[in-house]
């Protein structure tokens, strides 16, 4: 590896870092306005990428890496504030379907709607078009890197 690589490389973890409490700290106030919890917002968050057809709660705890029933306690908490419903699957009367309620879709749009406009207003005067197709292929890169971590930390024993 060159010393211009390894100087670069060096470089980017503190931008790295720096990014990564960017967006918990976004996070953390996103869930303190809501009024939920870390890992209530990350259903929230995917509730609204599983669009229109919701998601079963088998699919959340497959996602959030958690138990069927701390998922069951999660929804019943966010149903009783009004940001999800639960509705018989279409095909299995056995499971169900878990969507957003068009009031949590407004709080959680009005809080992300100006962040993403202002970011994509912001990327698009300061990169290229191909700058951002290889700024993508970064971020999918170590995206994919941090997943692979965090599956090696799930199955490792929490002891030792």
């Amino acid at each position: 590896m060159s010393s211009d690589l390894e100087e670069a490389l060096a470089a980017l973890g503190p931008v790295i870092q720096s990014y990564q409490s960017a967006v918990d700290d976004f996070d953390r106030e996103a869930a303190r306005i809501l009024r939920v919890n870390d890992t209530d917002l990350r259903c929230l968050e995917t509730l609204v990428d599983a669009g229109d057809d919701g998601i079963t709660p088998r699919e959340i705890a497959d996602r959030l890496a958690l138990t069927t029933g701390s998922v069951t306690t999660m929804l019943d908490r966010l149903e009783r504030v009004g940001y999800l419903a639960r509705t018989p699957h279409p095909s299995d009367r056995r499971r169900l379907i878990v969507r957003p309620t068009p009031r949590a879709l407004e709080l959680i749009w009005g809080i992300i709607g100006p962040h993403i406009a202002e970011s994509s207003a912001a990327v698009a005067e300061a990169f290229s078009t191909a700058e951002l197709k290889i700024a993508r292929r970064f971020l999918e890169t170590v995206t994919e890197v941090q997943r692979s971590h965090v599956s090696l930390l799930r199955a490792r024993d929490a002891l030792g």
